[in-house]
């Protein structure tokens, strides 16, 4: 009986995640740096959200990158039993294409399905990239931090197949399937390439998860054939939680792929070695959209009292500028933002200063 219900609900979810959105048209980005005005969906997100989006909206009318904000409010809805997000920032991502995102607030062991997760399960935003480099002049514990984490997005233990068997046995059961596998591990290593990196390191549990992580290392092993420039091999996640740790200067010249929980810890155990998650970019990676997001909380302590770090949603979007070919600006910015906390003289609270959030959007401005 348990069995069969198990096996109904993956076959449920199987099917869910084969319904795809219509085909997004891909835009083409071709003319790198170029002054043709482009529309990007902007999410402002929960708490210090909308402070910190006013920070990057500042900062790029600034610098005059060709960018108009197409601003929506993303609440969970409720359709057919189903946490799904508002029909307006829905025809906004299906026009637009691409996004930039501030925090939203998840509740914790009830109420509705993760909106972070609804999005990236709704656009199909199958890779997580997660770079930590260490910042020039903020001094931490750990020197010359350089690691790319790539997550897969849409499956594993966040695949929400949960169910209570009887009263105080629940069930989650880890979805991975090939071809999601395979698909991260391809963007895995295209990036390693594009990036310089020599090697693409599979991070897995596969001598404890044997079929589930068995299938993810088997995909990655299958797709490192077609990248013959590009060294391949795996290690397991304590392993490589304790050497990271011990020295993540020997991480330097690799990308790691691994599935969804994994990653999520991994990506924010490196965030640590280079001050936390309020330096850390992040990129929500599509066939045919894309989402850059802040990874850290909410901050519902400090919110409307303009204390917040802007820096994590700043670096977030020189990711999406560089994604948008827009080079010469993200260099613009990136180099700005690097100068004031290299500097030192105006830092938010969280970096050991007293600055407020629009001060340092000023300092930004300032240095470009």
């Amino acid at each position: 009986m348990m069995l069969s219900k198990s096996l109904s609900l993956v076959s449920k979810s199987l099917c869910s995640s084969a319904k795809r959105l219509p085909a997004i048209s891909q835009r083409s980005y071709a003319t790198a740096n170029d002054t043709k005005m482009r529309t990007v969906t902007l999410i402002p997100g929960d708490g210090i959200g909308p402070e910190i989006s006013n920070a990057v909206k500042n900062i790029f009318k600034a610098a005059g990158v060709p960018i108009q904000w197409e601003e929506v409010v993303v609440v969970p809805i409720l359709k057919n039993g189903k946490t799904t997000i508002p029909d307006d920032a829905l025809k906004s991502m299906m026009k637009n294409k691409i996004a930039l995102k501030g925090p939203l607030a998840t509740p914790i062991g009830k109420g509705h399905v993760s909106m972070n997760l609804t999005l990236r399960r709704t656009f199909d935003l199958y890779a997580n990239l997660r770079p930590c480099k260490s910042i020039p002049g903020y001094k931490t514990l750990y020197d010359n931090v350089d690691t790319v984490l790539i997550r897969e997005n849409t499956e594993g233990e966040y695949s929400g197949i949960e169910h209570e068997v009887v009263p105080g046995v629940v069930q989650s059961i880890k979805l991975i399937t090939k071809g999601a596998s395979e698909r991260c591990a391809k963007f895995a290593f295209e990036y390693a390439r594009s990036a310089g990196k020599e090697y693409v390191t599979a991070v897995h549990k596969a001598n404890i998860m044997k079929f589930s992580d068995g299938l993810f290392l088997q995909a990655c092993q299958e797709v490192a054939q077609d990248y013959p420039d590009i060294k391949f091999d795996d290690l397991l996640l304590d392993r490589a939680s304790l050497q990271i740790v011990q020295n993540p200067s020997g991480y330097s010249n690799r990308v790691m792929v691994m599935p969804n929980l994994y990653g999520d810890i991994l990506s924010d155990l490196c965030a640590g070695l280079i001050g936390g998650l309020g330096l850390t970019p992040s990129g929500n990676i599509g066939q045919s959209a894309s989402i850059f997001e802040s990874v850290h909380g909410t901050a519902p302590d400090i919110a409307g009292k303009d204390k917040a770090n802007p820096t994590a949603l700043l670096l977030s979007s020189v990711m999406m500028l560089h994604h948008m070919k827009l080079d010469k600006h993200a260099a613009q910015i990136e180099n700005a933002v690097m100068e004031t906390i290299k500097e030192g003289k105006v830092l938010t609270g969280d970096l050991g200063g007293k600055a407020s959030c629009s001060a340092f959007t000023d300092a930004v401005i300032s240095k470009l």
